[in-house]
This record gives C-alpha cells, sequence and structure tokens, in this order.
C-alpha cells in the first residue's frame, strides 16, 4: 500500500482484517487527501463506499423485505413500478435486478424529477438483451431496488437502512448525508469537498440512491462483515435472518456460467479482484470506484475490508492488483491453521500474475502480522505489472456448487443463457 501511495495511485488507505469474532488486524497508510499537510488516515476515516452501497445498505434492505414476506423474488417490476407495464422490460423480476440480468443500460440521469426521468427513460429502453438472458453490470438495477425499498416501506432508503440496519447493528459512522461536523473524518474523493457523493447520478438523486452514496468507516464495514459471516447476527443480536444470508450468498449462474453473482454480491466475475488467490470458492464480496473493496469468505471465517482514497482512476489494471495482492497475503497470514485451499482457479480478473509468497511466522502476534501484511503488498505490488483482461470471464472454469441457482425470468432454477 505504501508504494501505491508513492506512485501516487492512492493518497491512503485502511485495511482491516477479521473473522466472525472481531477484528484480527487493522492498519492504516497514507493521508486523508493529496495534500503533505491532511491529517493522517485511521481506522474510523469515513470513506464514500460508492457501488458498496449496493451490498451494504440496498441488497439488504430488500432481503428484509423479503424476510417479511412484503415482496418476493419472483415479483414483476410492474407490480411496484407500474411505469413498465406495456414496455419491452416489463418482464423483469427483482432477482433480475439484484443480480444485474435485467438487460437494462445505464445512462445519466436528468436534473428535473431526476428518479421519475430515471424510471420512465429504463422502462422505455429499446432492442436490449431479455430479461434473465446475460449478466450486464449496470447501475440502474440498484438505483430502481432504492426506490422499491421506498414504494414498499413508505420509507426512504436512508431512513429505512438507518432504523432496520444500521442502528441495530450499532454501525454509526455508516450513513447517507453525513453531516457537515463529521468533515474533518470525511477522506474526500477526486475533486469533490469532504462529504460530497462522487457519483453523479446519486449527486441528482438527492445523494441518497441504491448504487452509491453510503459513507462508512473500516471499523462500521468489519462489523458488518461479521453479521454476514455470523449467519445474520452479531453479538447475539439478530439483524438478518439465517435463511436471507445464505440466499444472499447462494451462487447464482449467468451468462453460460461465466458469471457468478449472488443476491447483490459479487461471486466470480470481471470485478472479483478482490477475491485474490486464496480466498475460497463460497467467498463472495464487492467493489466501489472511489478505492472500496469488502470480500468475507465463510468457509475460511475471513473478511478484508479495503478502503482507500484513490487518485489515479485510469490504471485499473494496477489498482485491481492492488486489492488481489492485499486479499491473498492477508489470506495467507490469517487463514486457520490446517486450511489447505488451494489457489482460486484461474482465470480471474486482475490477476494473471501470482504474487510472491512470505514464509509465515504463526507466532507473530496479530498486531505485528497485519503490519507484515502491508509491507508483504508493498513489495508485492511493485513487482507485479499484470493489466486486467476485460475478457478472462469468457474462458471460466466452471465450478460445482452443492447450491446453485439459476437465474432466469418465470421459474427460479430456469438457467442463464
Amino acid at each position: 500500500m505504501e508504494r501505491a501511495i508513492s506512485n501516487n495511485l492512492i493518497s491512503g488507505g485502511v485495511v482491516v482484517i477479521g473473522d466472525h469474532t472481531g477484528i484480527l488486524s487493522s492498519t492504516a497508510r497514507g493521508r486523508l487527501s493529496a495534500r503533505p499537510e491532511a491529517p493522517l488516515l485511521n481506522e474510523q476515516t469515513i470513506f464514500d463506499l460508492a457501488s458498496l452501497t449496493k451490498v451494504i445498505a440496498t441488497a439488504p434492505a430488500v432481503m428484509k423485505l423479503l424476510d417479511e414476506g412484503r415482496i418476493s423474488l419472483q415479483d414483476p417490476l410492474t407490480r411496484w413500478f407500474p411505469e413498465f407495464k406495456g414496455s419491452e422490460r416489463e418482464n423483469i423480476t427483482i432477482l433480475h435486478l439484484l443480480t444485474h440480468t435485467s438487460g437494462l443500460a445505464d445512462f445519466d440521469i436528468s436534473t428535473e424529477q431526476p428518479m421519475n426521468t430515471a424510471i420512465y427513460r429504463a422502462a422505455a429502453e429499446k432492442n436490449r438483451p431479455q430479461p434473465g438472458s446475460k449478466f450486464k453490470y449496470a447501475d440502474i438495477n440498484f438505483i430502481l431496488l432504492g426506490e422499491l425499498v421506498h414504494r414498499v416501506s413508505g420509507k426512504t432508503l436512508d431512513v429505512f437502512c438507518r432504523e432496520e440496519v444500521f442502528d441495530p447493528l450499532v454501525t454509526s459512522e455508516t450513513m447517507f448525508l453525513p453531516t457537515e461536523n463529521l468533515a474533518s473524518r470525511i477522506a474526500p474523493t477526486l475533486g469533490f469537498d469532504s462529504g460530497t457523493v462522487q457519483d453523479r447520478n446519486a449527486r441528482r438523486l438527492g445523494s441518497v440512491a441504491g448504487h452509491a452514496g453510503l459513507f462508512s468507516s473500516a471499523q462500521d464495514l468489519a462489523r458488518f462483515a461479521r453479521l454476514m459471516l455470523d449467519g445474520g447476527e452479531v453479538d447475539g443480536k439478530r439483524i438478518l435472518s439465517e435463511r436471507v444470508v445464505k440466499e444472499m450468498t447462494t451462487p447464482i449462474l449467468c451468462s453460460n456460467g461465466a458469471v457468478m453473482r449472488g443476491l447483490g454480491w459479487d461471486i466470480h466475475s470481471p470485478y472479483s479482484a478482490p477475491k485474490g488467490k486464496l480466498f475460497s470458492e463460497a467467498s463472495y464480496g464487492h467493489t466501489g470506484y472511489s478505492g472500496s473493496s469488502i470480500w468475507i469468505d465463510p468457509k475460511q471465517d475471513l473478511f478484508v475490508v479495503l478502503l482507500t482514497n484513490r487518485l489515479d482512476y485510469r490504471n485499473i489494471g494496477m489498482f485491481n492488483q492492488l486489492r488481489s495482492d492485499i486479499s491473498t497475503i492477508a489470506v495467507a497470514e490469517f487463514r486457520k491453521p490446517g486450511d489447505k485451499q488451494m489457489l482460486t482457479p484461474a482465470p480471474e480478473r486482475a490477476m494473471t500474475t501470482t504474487a510472491p509468497q512470505r514464509k509465515i511466522s504463526r507466532g507473530i502476534p496479530a498486531a505485528s502480522r497485519g503490519n507484515r501484511v502491508i509491507a508483504a503488498v508493498s513489495g508485492a505490488h511493485h513487482k507485479t505489472h499484470s493489466h486486467f483482461n476485460k475478457k478472462i470471464c469468457k474462458n471460466h472454469y466452471r465450478k460445482s456448487y452443492d447450491r446453485t441457482h439459476r437465474c432466469g425470468s418465470g421459474k427460479r432454477r430456469i438457467r442463464c443463457t
């Protein structure tokens, strides 16, 4: 990470590694911004999560409604969005939105009545892939899901998430619309003031949107990861049902098996750089454009949270390699004794070369080991120069899963083609 700072890839970052019981190691490097006099980062620094909003806020909110029986994954979008009736997109379901298989494409949202115009424009899309036919990552899917939470619950997404997820989880640093008194603790994204959402469409939607707009700290995200690892509860307090957590993280095959998604979560796709080389096939996570990522492995009872203040948005390959290296070295250091997890089968995006492995001393205390993780990442990242291959998922190595579903329209187990 220090190498990434010296190369002006990031101004700084925070890494937190843990399991279902708590944090095993946390390390912060660099400063709040690129200014040399900017304050140093720490584990309580608040970051713009960008697309992590999808899995930390929107997907859990949708799953809460599902758990309460207020919606179904197979609900046609027209049940909640009459604007789609009679359109080519009327067969889209909630499942399609959660798995990015709706066929919808992104666009710039209007500044006038932004949500209404976004809905009508999405409904009017023509000559797009049929719902369920292929995976195509698009923010509009989660913009609609955020509005779905509003229409079903009667509460805006920020209020619903605060009352139903963040407050019960005791994550006080996780929020939409951070107040001005927190500005000194918020890492500004490139070109914006602290607390201003980087994503333009999210800003046009009032900075509360299903795809982006959430702010949080590494410490809070560690608590959320523990929630997922412990089947929906933390410290004996249940937030999500165990059934919902299993459903969210069950692999769904799309695009002829080239892509695996959960409900909101990424499992294996062109965006899976934080999976690294040692996270298991049961692991899942997500990335954010601003430089954030989270990856969780229930098989190895381990998670890695990475939050950075990204400066270079052009060198995508190097940034994804940083994500991959951090996860690989963290798992090598902190996986349980006796766990012989093999390297994740190639190909993986942004992981076409293997980071050098270091000898591991199991007697090192957790904090010291965490510092070694960051030092190792700096060396590994410096030696790795592979760029990510946009077409790499086409040669995906299929795996067998006991609980794999197939997404599509109509029946729950119809295969994506």
